[in-house]
């Protein structure tokens, strides 16, 4: 299997600029998928082919019988599942750079200009990229498409070849003369293997799901502190209001309100 290492660097980049859950989600894939997947998997598979045989001398019946049983290898399905799910993060890396850019572009403009800032920075006190505005929503359908591939690879796989591996499979698909039994090399092996995978993309799915209930919730909580806000700093001045008005009913001069008398 090709080299990761590459895609990889590219992940590692978007971590930066993820939430927790996010960084999780990254981790995730590149341990519990990429690693696995090129150092476990290629070696379970790699006689599924080869090891196919069927009780037939039928010419072509025992490739056919294979096409059916497989209709995509295990390893391309899973290979392109990975490239499907980091497509979206991918894209979200391409915002975040073009940003920066943007940023970097801003800032020679502001010392051509004298340094006067026109917008407020996008970094933080820690120098990370504030995820926020089109960021944000960059970010949200980044979340949202990850989840979506996810469930349609999992169910793909489902239909495709359910996750478990018989060591017998019956085939009657022409040019067989009849129905004929074909034998699977390691079911067991590689059947432990696909559920292995199944609940790595579970937990990715979960994570991506938490990490969308998280961004709502925080952009919930903002949204209400924002509404009552103003009210907090508009109830000093309303009690204010209602002192000065009781203290001018009971004729207590207030301060602000000393008139030069008519004697004078």
């Amino acid at each position: 299997m090709g080299d990761w290492s590459f895609l990889g660097r590219l992940l590692e980049n978007a971590q930066e600029h993820s939430t927790v859950i996010g960084k999780v989600w990254l981790t995730v894939l590149f341990i519990f998928r990429i690693l696995v997947l090129g150092a476990a998997a290629e070696e379970v598979w790699g006689d599924e082919q080869s090891d196919f045989t069927c009780n037939t001398q039928q010419p072509g019946c025992e490739n056919v019988c294979y096409d059916e049983a497989f209709p995509i290898s295990h390893i391309r399905f899973w290979v392109l599942q990975i490239i499907f799910v980091s497509t979206p993060t991918l894209i979200y890396l391409g915002h975040v750079l073009h940003i920066v850019r943007m940023e970097e572009k801003r800032r020679e403009k502001e010392e051509e200009q004298g340094g006067k800032k026109e917008k407020p920075p996008i970094r933080d006190e820690h120098g990370k990229i504030r995820i926020r505005g089109a960021l944000l929503r960059t970010y949200v359908f980044n979340i949202i498409f990850k989840t979506l591939f996810e469930v349609g690879f999992i169910l793909g796989q489902y239909f495709l070849y359910g996750f478990q591996l018989s060591p017998l499979y019956k085939c009657g698909r022409w040019p067989c003369p009849n129905t004929v039994d074909c034998f699977i090399s390691r079911p067991t092996e590689k059947t432990i293997f696909i559920i292995f995978m199944l609940v790595v993309a579970c937990v990715s799915l979960l994570l991506n799901l938490l990490e969308i209930y998280h961004l709502g919730w925080k952009k919930v909580k903002q949204g209400v502190s924002n509404e009552f806000a103003p009210n907090r700093m508009a109830l000093p001045l309303a009690r204010d209001e209602a002192v000065e008005s009781n203290m001018i009913q009971e004729g207590i001069a207030h301060p602000a309100l000393n008139l030069p008398s008519d004697n004078m």
